[in-house]
């Protein structure tokens, strides 16, 4: 038997020298030694001036207290990890009147309501929750299969969407997030961060349709309100501003993680698709949503994590494909509950996955082909006798 340990599960796919990374990641772009944006950023923090950074998100946040509107800003939270601390920063740190604001995706976890409940206690804020009906998600959940490779455009879409229509309508013009563009996800690197927030910049990064788009005989436009974005000129009247924390305080995380669990009490629990116990706690369909992403584009949630943990020296990169192969290739539990919602078969599913793997990897080395070869053979090769 050929030993491919510490080896990619797709070896005619290029990936990052560095780390784990491939190039069928949206946006993925390799510098002259090929290396990933991901990988740049991470090399990049360590030479930014995060004093300078953090004076000028100082001086951002002072001049929104000095409006003295009801509140200071909007920090759209999940009850997750980053945004647990990200209400630590803004009220305990700056002093920010912050309204807290939700969209729910309606697949909470029970540790996932547990946190949420928890940090809008511990920190004392307001909050305004949307969920959508049970009946529109699961409709959507099928549409956005085929829309965009994944289960979970309405979740894209209501994070941005909702928050900005509770900025128009309440009359708050500074929403602020947590993880940078530029820190992960191989799209952007600190010194170049591409693309800075504006109305459409959710629908660009992730929803990637609008609510238009997603209407036809089973879903009315009628029902889409939670998702449209409020207009250009109510945007421009009121001037509604973005900003991302990692993008002016050094962003660390799995640190930040363990901060919020030992002096808040947020809890971590098994997440599917990852060996990680803390990104995307709070939904019970995160593994259906990393599982699409390694059927379309060959890898998943345990590529992520592996490759962040090859940057912060913790792994090498031979054990993080290791790791990456391990996790990437199971398939989640939670996808049960998927084909039960939306009326698919398995066999449907894969076959709607084929034809986004087709797009993705058009003239590529992710055949239909070799994506099979690899993947059952390294299922079979875990299997003991």
């Amino acid at each position: 038997m050929i030993n491919t340990y510490g080896q990619p599960l797709f070896p005619d796919i290029k990936y990052c020298a560095r780390c784990c990374m491939p190039e069928t990641n949206e946006g993925m772009q390799f510098d002259e030694m090929g290396i990933c944006q991901a990988c740049q950023s991470s090399e990049q923090k360590i030479r930014i001036n995060w004093v300078e950074r953090e004076k000028e998100l100082r001086k951002i946040l002072d001049y929104y207290k000095s409006l003295n509107n009801e509140y200071d800003c909007i920090i759209p939270i999940s009850g997750g990890k980053d945004s647990t601390f990200q209400l630590h920063v803004l009220t305990k740190v700056y002093g920010m009147r912050a309204l807290a604001v939700t969209f729910s995706h309606t697949w909470f976890t029970e540790t996932g309501k547990y946190n949420l409940q928890n940090c809008l206690e511990k920190f004392d804020v307001d909050h305004v929750m949307f969920s959508p009906s049970r009946s529109l998600v699961n409709r959507l959940a099928r549409q956005s299969l085929f829309k965009i490779g994944d289960a979970c455009w309405h979740c894209h879409s209501g994070v941005g969407a909702f928050p900005m229509q509770t900025a128009v309508r309440y009359k708050i013009p500074l929403l602020i997030w947590g993880e940078s563009i530029a820190e992960a996800s191989g799209r952007a690197t600190h010194r170049n961060p591409v693309r800075k927030f504006d109305r459409d910049y959710f629908t660009q990064v992730s929803a990637k349709r609008y609510p238009e788009e997603m209407v036809n005989s089973e879903i009315s436009l009628r029902e889409m309100s939670a998702f449209k974005l409020p207009s250009v000129e109510d945007i421009e009247a009121l001037g509604v501003t973005g900003i991302h924390l990692g993008d002016f305080i050094f962003w660390d995380d799995e640190r930040q993680m363990e901060f919020v669990r030992d002096v808040y009490g947020w809890k971590e629990d098994k997440v599917e698709g990852t060996y990680k116990n803390y990104k995307s706690v709070e939904c019970r369909m995160a593994g259906v949503h990393d599982y699409t992403k390694f059927l379309k584009r060959g890898f998943g949630r345990g590529t992520d994590h592996a490759s962040q943990d090859v940057r912060a020296g913790l792994l090498t990169r031979e054990e993080a494909f290791e790791l990456a192969k391990k996790t990437d290739t199971e398939r989640p539990p939670a996808l049960d509950y998927y084909l039960s919602i939306t009326g698919f078969t398995e066999v449907e599913f894969n076959a709607v996955m084929r034809e986004h793997r087709a797009k993705v990897t058009a003239g590529g080395g992710l055949t239909d082909a070799a994506f099979n070869e690899a993947v059952q053979a390294y299922r079979a090769s875990q299997v003991k006798p």
